[in-house]
Formats: structure tokens, C-alpha cells, sequence
């Protein structure tokens, strides 16, 4: 991270919350207990910011540690280690180029070139105050690369030419409109939807579903078992063998005489 220094002459002698901002500054305040105000930094150093035209002079920051009663030091340590806090004067438009992998990709060099060119270097203020930039760190729309925050608004899918016009129109106080530079709706595709166009997937009308998709097939239900075949009955007497020692043959009635 590169070293981040107050600017001492530019911040004054004193600063105060603007009489509008005290609610926000009771609204932060009241989400912790008594003995845990200083987690509500990070905010009140936001606001405190606005209410500094853009950024955070050391005064502004002596009185965030006096409300959360907290050492000036921890203060200056929150203050310098965000980059969305930033420790020099900026413009009534402060420009944040992002400048990493995917809006290098896409033609944020071409952007820097028009900020150097209509503007200056880095975190230099024009002569009206009105307009200043930097380059920041990824600013989560890479889909929309490449693309600049400026205050609070995002502008997305940036040329050097539409760049160009919008800071001409932040010079001369036209108002603009944010988001998608190009014919398309947040991030939706240039042009329009070619992929889930049916109403019935945003009516309601598909909301019952009766089986959940992608599920196994159910197994085949078994096979009933065979019927039993029927046990034969005897019939008649069995045949008998040749007689024996042991199994002698029996006379029949034929055989006796009377």
C-alpha cells in the first residue's frame, strides 16, 4: 500500500458535523452499547467526509475520536489504511478510475489518458474545484468493465469518447444519467434479453412445481414372484422291488389255496 499522509495545511484549524447529518451520526451511534462506540468508525468517518466536501481532514477526524471517545492514533489508523477515505482535497466530482485486471482488459489505459488529459494528474483539483480523479482498486463491476465511480454513482461500459462528454458535462453542470453507458439495463446484454424471454418464468404461472427436476429415475418395480406349481398326488401303489432277505415278498391272495 502506498504511504497515505494528511494533508495538515488544507484541513484547518476545527470541523464540525453539519446540523442535518447529527441524526445519521445518533442513528450509527445507537446500534452499539455504551462501551462499544468505537465500532461505529468506519461510518462516522463516512459522514464525516461528506459533510468535508470529499474527504477527511485531520480536524474531521478529532472529532470523530471525541464522540466514540476514542485515542487519536486508532482513529488516524482506520483513516489511513481505507482508501475509501481519502486525506487530501478533492473536487465537487471526485473521478475513481478502476484500474485493475478486467477494466485493463476492456480499455481503462484509454480511460486514465482522457482523466490526464482534461483533467491533470492524479488527485489534482482544477482551478474551479469542480473536478478530480485516481485510480482505485477493483470496484465489483467487472461485467460492466470498463468503468469509474464518481461520488456516489457508477458509470459502466465507458469509452474514452463517452468518458470524455461525461466530464465535460460534470465542467459545465449538465446533469447526468448513471450506470450503462451502452444500450443495455444494469448488466443485462447489450441490446436486450435473448435467453429467458418466456413470461411464464416471471408471471408466476411456473411457481407450482409438481417434481423437482433432475432427480433419479425411480428404480423398476420388482416382478411379482412365480406362482407355485402344484404338488402331484399319488395315484395307485408305488412299484415295489425284487424281494430280499429283509423284504420278503408278500403272498397275495392269489397265492393261498384254499
Amino acid at each position: 500500500m502506498a504511504l497515505r499522509r494528511f494533508d495538515l495545511e488544507a484541513g484547518g484549524d476545527s470541523f464540525s458535523f453539519k446540523p442535518e447529518t447529527e441524526e445519521k451520526v445518533a442513528f450509527w451511534r445507537a446500534k452499539y452499547p455504551a462501551d462499544k462506540q468505537r465500532s461505529a468508525v468506519i461510518p462516522m468517518l463516512w459522514l464525516a467526509q461528506k459533510d468535508n466536501n470529499g474527504w477527511l481532514s485531520e480536524p474531521a477526524m478529532r472529532e470523530v475520536a471525541d464522540r466514540l471517545e476514542m485515542p487519536y492514533i486508532r482513529v488516524y489508523e482506520v483513516a489511513t489504511f481505507y482508501t475509501m477515505f481519502r486525506l487530501q482535497p478533492v473536487g465537487k466530482f471526485h473521478i475513481q478510475l478502476c484500474g485493475t485486471t478486467p477494466c485493463q482488459l476492456r480499455g481503462a489505459e484509454g480511460l486514465k489518458e482522457v482523466c490526464t488529459r482534461e483533467i491533470g494528474k492524479q488527485m489534482y483539483v482544477t482551478d474551479d474545484k469542480r473536478l478530480s480523479w485516481e485510480e482505485v482498486e477493483c470496484l465489483g463491476a467487472c461485467v460492466n468493465a470498463p468503468m469509474v465511480q464518481i461520488n456516489d454513482d457508477y458509470y459502466e461500459d465507458l469509452t474514452p469518447e463517452t468518458l470524455s462528454q461525461i466530464i465535460g458535462r460534470l465542467r459545465n453542470g449538465v446533469e447526468l444519467t448513471p450506470g450503462p453507458q451502452i444500450d443495455r439495463v444494469n448488466s443485462a446484454p447489450e441490446g436486450g434479453n435473448i435467453t429467458l424471454t418466456e413470461p411464464a418464468l416471471f408471471d408466476g404461472s411456473r411457481n407450482s412445481v409438481s417434481v423437482l427436476p433432475n432427480l433419479p429415475e425411480p428404480p423398476p418395480a420388482p416382478e411379482p414372484p412365480p406362482e407355485p406349481e402344484p404338488t402331484p398326488e399319488a395315484t395307485g401303489q408305488p412299484d415295489k422291488s425284487a424281494p430280499t432277505n429283509t423284504d420278503r415278498e408278500e403272498p397275495s391272495s392269489k397265492d393261498i389255496k384254499e
